[in-house]
């Protein structure tokens, strides 16, 4: 299994420089209490864990395919008295098959860029989630990558690897599956995009 095309875990102190707040991110998301949550390419637990003290007792399934983020998440989980992530060590390319049952939100944190058969993928997330259940993207900007910088370096993705929230939108949407519930800009150089199960009904489009 190989991880997708530039989606490996940035260091948490500079991560935390863009994302201080990522449980408010995930709220503003339409993140819930009380949602089973699965996250693909969790890494070591930045979104995995706020997303837990959130729905907390709900499960919020971690997935990645590096065993050894999936333990530095448990220890980091260990050590803040977070009891509701359960780690899971699979292929994303897989999803629905990895959990015991649906869940209300799929979120995928800086890795939709990366997947190389997006329409696929995307019919895992639908797969994987329930009557009414969300599909959550956070994702880069498409900036020139030497203008997405954290304490003074270039950061993120190859500036051909970026998509925009328009793009990303096109990919979920053409999969036929989903509908546009929800587009957030979260400064400085990510969006958000959250979709809807499509066969729950039309949703409300939230452009903040």
């Amino acid at each position: 299994m190989n991880r997708f095309q530039n989606t490996g875990q940035p260091d948490w102190d500079w991560w935390g420089r863009l994302w201080p707040t990522p449980g408010a991110t995930l709220r503003r998301l339409g993140v819930a209490d009380g949602d089973t949550v699965a996250e693909v390419a969790c890494g070591n637990g930045y979104f995995a864990l706020p997303a837990a003290r959130i729905t907390d007792p709900e499960p919020v399934y971690a997935l990645d395919i590096d065993e050894s983020l999936l333990e530095e998440c448990a220890r980091i989980a260990d050590r803040q008295g977070i009891e509701n992530v359960v780690r899971v060590h699979g292929d994303a390319r897989r999803l629905a098959d990895h959990l015991p049952a649906a869940v209300d939100v799929v979120l995928v944190a800086n890795t939709f860029h990366g997947i190389d058969d997006r329409a696929a993928f995307v019919r895992q997330a639908f797969d994987a989630l329930g009557p009414g259940g969300r599909f959550v993207v956070v994702n880069w900007h498409d900036r020139p990558r030497e203008t997405t910088t954290v304490a003074g370096e270039p950061r993120g993705p190859p500036t051909d690897l970026r998509l925009s929230p328009d793009e990303t939108a096109d990919s979920v949407l053409d999969a036929g599956a989903f509908d546009l519930e929800r587009r957030v800009e979260l400064p400085p150089y990510h969006y958000g995009l959250a979709f809807e199960r499509a066969d729950s009904g039309s949703a409300d489009v939230d452009r903040e």
